[in-house]
């Protein structure tokens, strides 16, 4: 156990390394920098004299190789510098302004798609070719097929413009987060649906649990001990780097219904060649999702005994 944990937070480090040094440099690949998109934004020219002040000023002027190392080292002690638009406010600042919104919106959309998603997945699985697999089935089809903008564009219109149920956009209370939520559960809904069903399907055709109906257990007890518990391992393999992906923000989402999250500033943060806050928010997503797989992969082996953590020889 020791050695797995070590074994997976060495391979964390790495990948943190990797996607910073890939991160840093593609953002300086692209042509122009952030002062000329704030020049584009603002529509006023920047005088040369300017731009040559701030770049010295944020170390652009240093080689890339440079920059990176001196990125690196202050990364280190959790220093992502300061915001080139936000003015004297540091990355760590503005990620504690608008993460919050962000964890809001994917905690709620969370707890609304595991409760239909798991349902939907396990009366699906519980009646196979009736109309409860049916409904369950065209659910999911219907997430699949619907990007989430579209659904969310659509709700605006129908709740919003025409029957004014609901509030267009905003995060300001309980009647704003009701169309934001419903449209940012499509893709959790559809998966949970999808591999509940197929996991729970799989154990109600195994050996053991034809054995456990063959010596006389009730089906209650089949069901809770033998099928629910077993079919739960593939549903944590999803459900862990699900609420990393949520909690993190949606562009989209965020964007439509002018909610100040994460996701949305750094879409901004993009278009403005914020590369302090475009590698922070970049680094933070990889965090969370790579410590949800490693907390994913020891549930695994809790709840499923026959996983190992280290090949045997």
């Amino acid at each position: 156990m020791f050695r797995f944990i070590l074994m997976r937070l060495g391979g964390l480090m790495g990948v943190l390394l990797a996607v910073s040094l890939l991160t840093f440099f593609l953002m300086h690949m692209i042509p122009g920098g952030p002062f000329d998109a704030m020049t584009v934004q603002t529509a006023q020219m920047i005088p040369q004299e300017l731009v040559e002040n701030l770049e010295k000023l944020y170390g652009l002027d240093k080689p890339v190789w440079q920059q990176y190392l001196l990125f690196l080292k202050a990364a280190l002690r959790g220093d992502f510098g300061y915001s080139y638009y936000a003015s004297g406010r540091t990355i760590s600042e503005l990620i504690q302004e608008h993460w919050p919104y962000s964890i809001h919106v994917g905690l709620m959309t969370l707890a609304f798609s595991s409760v239909v998603g798991l349902s939907l997945g396990i009366i699906s699985a519980m009646n196979p070719g009736r109309w409860p697999d049916f409904l369950g089935t065209g659910v999911s089809l219907f997430c699949m097929t619907v990007p989430s903008f579209v659904f969310a564009k659509l709700m605006q219109y129908v709740l919003a413009v025409k029957l004014g149920w609901l509030p267009t956009a905003g995060w300001e209370g309980p009647k704003y987060w009701i169309m934001p939520v419903l449209a940012n559960s499509l893709g959790p809904v559809l998966t949970l649906q999808r591999y509940t069903r197929s996991a729970i399907s799989d154990v109600m055709r195994s050996n053991y649990v034809r054995t456990a109906r063959a010596k006389g257990l009730n089906e209650g007890k089949v069901t809770l001990i033998h099928i629910f518990k077993n079919a739960l391992t593939p549903v944590v393999t999803v459900a862990g780097p699900m609420t990393a992906s949520l909690i993190t923000g949606s562009i989209f989402i965020e964007g439509i219904f002018r909610i100040p999250g994460l996701g949305w500033y750094t879409n901004v943060s993009i278009g403005r060649r914020d590369y302090p806050l475009i590698i922070a928010s970049t680094l933070l997503w990889t965090t969370l999702i790579s410590i949800t797989y490693f907390i994913t992969d020891i549930v695994y082996a809790l709840l499923d005994p026959r996983v190992a953590y280290v090949k045997e020889r």
